[in-house]
């Protein structure tokens, strides 16, 4: 209490003087002062530093894109500056979007608590919580989406690969096309994409027959993977050089007999399923496009349309 007390006393004496002395004979007085260096960032804010500029967002935070260059101890103060207006606004949760090649700012913001949310090519986003409180903040996205092909011909052979990289280079594994989907990419185009790039086939998507998830896939992201049914539109392979070692339409019976899938409960299921799907009444889902209320964009959803059909 008797501590409080002083620094009351020492903040009114100092700002009594702050009338006698100019600017530069003040910030010499405080210097050593915690508290006044606190009183001083605060007549920062009102009377000499430059807020960035930063535009709201749909959860009572804001955002900003930088995008000019600027010095790295002017970015602190300014920084402080908007912190110290947005908290008095009532803002929440602080976006800030720093290029690459403003990179020189990314210590500055970390020294005012912003730590990382995630990175793209071109450029890398901090995040700070303003509340005294846990914040809620949607973390990074937390997944990776990846296809899988089944495509059959007339002859029933199946469509399969063997790769140059990853855990199966140099095993004499053969497998279905896979791949991963890009960002705005839709898992029917992907797929189709994927078998073209890695055969040279042309494919039309016909259903998503089931889905995967796993864990601590890729740098600890889960991940999800699509085992989609295709219709083969051609029919000579030419295999993608830089990725696939071999490519051939197989006999089912050559490639269920292969040791890695008789081993794999995993792949055993994705073939059952396969068969089921062509020899039996197994149905898939099959995409309807859609047009979302958040976004006004295209997307699809996916379904099981023979049974909807069918009520």
């Amino acid at each position: 209490m008797e501590a409080l007390q002083f620094s009351r006393c020492v903040g009114d004496v100092l700002l009594a003087r702050w009338s006698e002395c100019s600017n530069s004979t003040f910030k010499a007085l405080v210097n050593s002062s915690p508290f006044m260096e606190t009183i001083l960032v605060e007549n920062e804010v009102q009377q000499e530093v430059k807020l960035l500029d930063a535009i709201n967002d749909d959860h009572e935070g804001v955002i900003v894109e930088l995008n000019k260059p600027i010095n790295s101890d002017d970015f602190a103060s300014m920084l402080r500056a908007s912190i110290a207006q947005w908290r008095k606004q009532g803002k929440r949760g602080v976006w800030i979007k720093v290029p690459i090649e403003l990179v020189n700012l990314v210590e500055a913001a970390v020294k005012e608590r912003f730590w990382y949310h995630h990175a793209e090519p071109k450029h890398l986003m901090l995040i700070y919580w303003i509340p005294e409180c846990t914040h809620t903040l949607p973390a990074n996205a937390s997944h990776r989406v990846g296809v899988c092909a089944f495509v059959m011909n007339e002859k029933r052979e199946v469509l399969v690969v063997q790769e140059k990289t990853g855990i199966l280079r140099g095993t004499g594994v053969w497998k279905f096309p896979t791949g991963v989907v890009e960002e705005g990419e839709h898992i029917c185009d992907a797929v189709v994409r994927e078998v073209k790039e890695e055969t040279d086939i042309d494919t039309k998507f016909i259903e998503v027959l089931a889905f995967r998830q796993s864990h601590k896939a890729f740098f600890e992201k889960s991940d999800l993977s699509f085992i989609c049914l295709l219709q083969p539109l051609s029919f000579n392979i030419q295999k993608q050089e830089s990725e696939i070692d071999a490519a051939q339409w197989m006999s089912l019976d050559e490639y269920v007999a292969q040791p890695f899938v008789q081993t794999s409960e995993l792949l055993k299921y994705i073939f059952d399923l396969c068969l089921a799907k062509i020899d039996k009444t197994y149905s898939g889902f099959s995409p309807v496009l859609t047009t979302s209320n958040i976004s006004n964009e295209n997307g699809y959803l996916y379904l099981n349309s023979r049974d909807l059909r069918s009520q």
